[in-house]
């Protein structure tokens, strides 16, 4: 074939009954192979349908080879010319039908509605017939032009036509109504689907368009007429025009929609284009549907078995596996251990059971099993508030554990986000307790991940929290710089270091709180008793400071309401664990629905709380932290809970 070659473009159909469907699809698609010809051949036991382009001698072989099929004797091809190929390769196809409708007992083969021959509709329309031009197509067909007048379907595929007829109105159904469609071929189920539900004189459009574009040319139609090639459209005389199609969306655009700044080659255009913001809404809603798939059900609410794993640090080099546990998990009492080896459930890394008095080396790895268990049930409603190729930032409801630990496994934020980000694992670069509710961020790999954390380790990330405390503090801003118990306690929790003493809660404790109202510089060391009354005392020994780890929180009371609760913003300048908590709880202010650091200064017996019980009033509302890919500081907010709203 020549560069300068024109190429003939043909479109046909033809409703027969045909069998021998993949015989007949490898003899096709060889000959068109052969001669060179591109374009697309539908196969079905109802017929053919067909739209090839190639030279003209090439063409017509093709032709002739198809009306010497059974049933195809009468095929009447339309032609039309264009100066370069306009598919890119040979498809022969079977398929249930030629033409996608989906409604029983339309069959073409056997029946179908009187046809109007162009010319005849053209002298109708010229002599002022009141006629109801119907257009059949899909939108975006339309789009291009239609005839002047018609009603169009309103549809964005042919399957919806049936529907498009049950929505017009009842008096046309006494009409006379001409349908039409690009090639005829639609019209040939859509006027006999028509004639079924009760309109009483329908015609069908010979040959479609096309065929009246050959005899008619231009009269009573306005704009172009939709092809389903690489020209896109063509005008009244059969020639492409300088329309093209959106390789987003599939919408044909006029020249003028191509210079839209919208219009990005194989990106957008008018009709799909959408803002950095849009794209971003539509993407977290994506991730909220996979979010609510992956804990539908929760996935530890199947019981399973389970095996953790223990790493032997070199402090318990040559001890018994029962002092290694108890010094590596010191909030699990050394009798849950001893009920565990007795039971076989704690085993070498090969499988192999072990007793308590093992010993171990530095180094080695041991498991414990933990036999087929279902996992408490959590509120898994995690919602996206920010996603980009550097870091998540979501909005964490409670109760819901962040790791592994304890009862949970499974139904933990991290379990979730694994299986929704799959194959990326996110790293949650800070963490909040089960009970906290708010602003969470994660990292999507290991080199954001060393960009952020450090900014936790060297205090530049500003979070600040919302509280709702027992009691009103007598000050609208104070500070408390108790140091916080390094090692974990009775379920895991902390306590602030107590003068001279272990201590065992706050009412023997001691805590500078230092007044907001006399500058950075002129701080008055206060202590606060639980009644919250400030009495000056002097500074925390150096040899009580070193039994915990430094720790600063700053407060403001937001108000003070009539049920005897207060709501604080809490800045805590440094990250100990339950920091805000043991500071508040220290100050005689505990958090309402605290179930861990009771009012009385005892440690309860409740770590994680239940779906049904009443929350924890903690929510970590805003951080501020720099971007690891812009560099520039961001801040993100987790919305307020309904019990940090104004009283």
């Amino acid at each position: 074939m020549s560069a300068t070659s024109v190429i003939t473009n043909i479109s046909c159909y033809q409703f027969a009954s045909l069998s021998g469907l993949k015989e007949l699809r490898l003899r096709l698609l060889d000959m068109c192979k052969e001669c060179g010809l591109k374009g697309t051949i539908l196969l079905s036991t109802e017929g053919i349908n067909l739209f090839v382009a190639g030279i003209r001698e090439d063409v017509d072989a093709l032709v002739d080879e198809l009306r010497s099929i059974p049933g195809l004797e009468g095929l009447k091809p339309k032609y039309s010319e264009s100066a370069e190929q306009p598919f890119r390769r040979m498809l022969v196809r079977i398929k249930k039908e030629i033409i996608a409708f989906g409604v029983e007992g339309i069959e073409p083969a056997k029946y179908t509605s009187p046809r109007l021959e162009p010319k005849v509709l053209k002298q109708w329309l010229d002599e002022g017939r009141q006629v109801v031009l119907y257009d059949t197509r899909n939108d975006y067909e339309v789009k291009l032009g239609t005839f002047k007048g018609a009603v169009v379907a309103g549809i964005d595929s042919f399957r919806d036509f049936p529907a498009a007829v049950a929505r017009l109105p009842v008096e046309m159904k006494k009409a006379e109504i001409v349908s039409f469609c690009t090639g005829g071929i639609r019209c040939e189920k859509a006027a006999p689907f028509m004639e079924r539900e009760g309109f009483e004189h329908v015609w069908q459009l010979e040959g479609g368009i096309l065929k009246y574009f050959e005899e008619c040319g231009s009269a009573h139609y306005d704009g172009e007429l939709f092809v389903f090639d690489q020209r896109v459209g063509v005008d009244p005389g059969l020639h492409e025009t300088a329309s093209s199609q959106c390789f987003a969306c599939q919408t044909p655009l006029t020249a003028e929609e191509q210079a839209d700044p919208r219009y990005v080659e194989h990106v957008s255009c008018p009709y799909c284009f959408k803002t950095t913001e849009q794209q971003q809404r539509e993407q977290i809603e994506q991730r909220h549907a996979a979010i609510r798939a992956a804990a539908t059900p929760l996935p530890g609410s199947v019981p399973y078995a389970h095996e953790r794993p223990l790493h032997v640090p070199a402090a318990c080099d040559h001890k018994t596996l029962l002092d290694t546990l108890c010094h590596v998990m010191p909030h699990i009492g050394r009798e849950t251990w001893l009920a565990a080896a007795a039971a076989g459930r704690l085993a070498d890394k090969d499988g192999h059971r072990v007793t308590a008095d093992q010993i171990v080396r530095a180094g080695e790895h041991y498991l414990h099993l933990t036999p087929a268990q279902r996992e408490p049930d959590v509120n898994a409603d995690i919602r996206v508030l920010f996603e980009d190729e550097a870091i998540l930032v979501v909005n964490k409801p409670a109760p819901l554990p962040v790791h592994v630990g304890g009862r949970f496994n499974r139904n933990t934020l991290q379990f979730i986000v694994d299986a929704v980000w799959h194959p990326l694992r996110p790293r949650t670069v800070h963490r909040l307790d089960a009970n906290t509710t708010g602003v969470m961020v994660l990292c999507k790999t290991r080199h954001f991940a060393r960009l952020v954390q450090p900014q936790f380790e060297r205090g530049e990330i500003e979070k600040l929290y919302l509280a709702r405390v027992k009691g009103h503090p007598p000050q609208d801003e104070f500070i408390c710089d108790a140091p916080v118990s390094a090692e974990a306690g009775k379920l895991g929790g902390r306590h602030v270091v107590m003068r001279g003493q272990s201590g065992k809660g706050p009412e023997s404790a001691q805590c500078s709180v230092l007044s907001a109202e006399t500058g950075p510089t002129e701080h008055s060391a206060l202590s606060t008793s639980p009644g919250g009354c400030a009495t000056p005392v002097p500074p925390l020994p150096q040899a009580a400071q070193e039994r915990g780890l430094a720790a600063r929180t700053e407060f403001r009371v937001l108000q003070r309401d009539a049920d005897g609760t207060a709501l604080l913003e809490a800045r805590p300048i440094t990250g100990r664990t339950n920091q805000i908590r043991i500071h508040l709880w220290h100050l005689g202010f505990p958090i309402i629905g605290d179930a861990a650091y009771l009012a009385d200064g005892e440690i309860g017996e409740t770590q994680t709380l239940a779906v049904a019980d009443p929350p924890l009033c903690l929510h970590a509302w805003k951080i501020t932290f720099q971007h690891p890919l812009t560099k520039e500081r961001v801040t993100f907010e987790a919305g307020r809970p309904a019990w940090a709203h104004a009283g």
